[in-house]
């Protein structure tokens, strides 16, 4: 069994990203990517906050449907951007969150609004989320402006602070702002990046997964496959260290991206870097356990 935990579709292609004719890839599309790299079941992120948005619009119906349409092969996850309901901290974010859980929905992601972490209109969306026991996936960015994701600063004191919070709210991290933090050494120029080298002791990442438990690492894209290759003997540590907390992801979101994390767990697997209960926990059953998957 694989879950693929980070997975973009629309229900048709729209407006190409850029010149090269690339488009988001529909469920059909997504499901010939799955089969050709061995995952069973993949969990569909909407993307529509504006910063996020390049080519098109990823709505939570869009995932609906999808999941309608093929409802063995994907979970759906909801989207709600801090600033709806009227762009204040105290927007009742439960009615929209509930809304989605009643129609099968298992979480919230990924988050792509360009805030800081620790604004109130943020800090209102995990209250809530809480709340309804929905776990949160969430971009991590080291600025404002001209990109998209949680701000931060250097050493995620933001996201600790939030960890600490909401002890409740499993909180999953993803991209450059996240997963260069598992070096000591993370350079400012670095944070939206994809670092290289022998991981440095110290890095912020692995203090806070030993420290609070409710925190996990989803290891989709450049940013969680650089995290682990970067040194490999260190990841291989990371992930047995950690693999209860661990979840496999590609963000697959078009035909023309690269998958390689699937492979890489099985190798790892394969040359008894890690062992088969460390593969199977990151492979599925931490995606089962958070999200409450009944797969009996």
């Amino acid at each position: 069994m694989m879950i693929d935990f980070h997975l973009h579709t629309v229900r048709r292609p729209g407006m190409p990203r850029d010149d090269s004719g690339d488009t988001l890839v529909p469920p059909e599309g997504l499901i010939e990517i799955m089969d050709r790299t061995g995952i069973d079941k993949g969990v569909l992120l909407p993307l529509f906050s504006p910063e996020a948005i390049k080519w098109q619009l990823s709505t939570n119906e869009d995932i609906l449907d999808a999941v309608e349409k093929y409802p063995d092969r994907f979970i759906p996850l909801c989207n709600i951007d801090p600033r709806t309901e009227g762009n204040t901290p105290r927007a009742n974010l439960s009615r929209q969150l509930l809304y989605y859980k009643r129609l099968g929905c298992k979480g919230v992601g990924e988050i792509t609004a360009n805030l800081p972490i620790t604004d109130p209109l943020v800090l209102n969306l995990f209250e809530h989320c809480q709340a309804c026991e929905m776990p949160v996936l969430m971009h991590i960015s080291p600025r404002l402006g001209g990109m998209y994701g949680l701000v931060d600063v250097a050493g995620l004191k933001g996201l600790e602070r939030c960890l600490k919070l909401f002890p409740d709210l499993i909180f999953i991290g993803h991209a450059p702002g996240f997963w260069g933090e598992i070096s000591g050494d993370l350079a400012e120029d670095m944070r939206n990046g994809y670092p290289k080298g022998p991981v440095a002791p110290g890095g912020s990442l692995p203090r806070l997964m030993s420290e609070y438990p409710n925190l996990y690492g989803d290891i989709s894209a450049g940013s969680g496959y650089n995290a682990l290759m970067r040194d490999e003997a260190f990841g291989q540590k990371f992930m047995n260290q950690f693999n209860e907390r661990l979840l496999m992801g590609t963000d697959v979101c078009s035909v023309n991206n690269n998958h390689q994390h699937p492979y890489m767990l099985r190798r790892w697997r394969d040359e008894q870097k890690i062992t088969s209960d460390v593969f199977e926990n990151v492979a599925w059953k931490n995606a089962a356990r958070i999200l409450k998957l009944d797969l009996t």
